[in-house]
């Protein structure tokens, strides 16, 4: 299993789990929060140890280059990789540079996007956990979010087969006024 491998096989599991969650008309920091402390909570239950704002491996600008960036989730596993998250609403290309040079470090490198629009997958080495939710305008006018569960239960079945009716065949009757149809 290569390296690629298992950071699609994580995204697709911490997708999974955030997928579970609901949530209506709540504020974009509220979203990313709650997406931060759900991914938390996943990396825990499985038994990792994860830190919230975890120190990055790249610095920061001057004039602060002394010190480092954080991401959002620091995941550190027994005999495995450790795994880096960033949850974003908005698509920032130092996020991108961030989580690569994470990727570069020898770390797994997930990037929980969420949002209403076309959540396009980043370049590898990084993997996208998509989290689509819809937003609106709320009575205040700022934009809110929800997100309905993804239960995994299939489609409810329909009360007759399909295919199982008899059509009937359409009469026309003439309007009482005369009009055409």
């Amino acid at each position: 299993m290569d390296a690629e491998d298992t950071a699609g096989q994580l995204a697709a599991v911490l997708g999974a789990h955030l997928g579970r969650l609901a949530f209506a008309d709540r504020g974009t920091d509220d979203v990313t929060e709650l997406l931060i402390a759900a991914t938390v909570e996943w990396a825990r239950g499985r038994g990792w140890r994860a830190y919230r704002r975890a120190a990055s491996v790249v610095p920061l600008p001057p004039p602060y280059e002394r010190q480092f960036s954080v991401v959002d989730v620091g995941i550190a596993r027994p005999g495995a990789a450790p795994v880096v998250v960033e949850v974003d609403h908005a698509d920032r290309r130092r996020t991108l540079d961030k989580l690569a040079a994470e990727a570069a470090a020898g770390r797994v490198a997930l990037w929980v996007r969420w949002g209403a629009g076309r959540l396009i997958p980043p370049p590898p080495p990084v993997v996208l956990v998509p989290f689509p939710v819809i937003s609106r305008r709320g009575p205040s006018g700022a934009r809110v979010h929800s997100h309905t569960a993804n239960t995994g239960r299939p489609a409810p079945a329909h009360t007759e087969p399909v295919g199982a009716y008899t059509p009937e065949p359409m009469t026309l009757t003439p309007d009482p006024e005369g009009h055409s149809a």
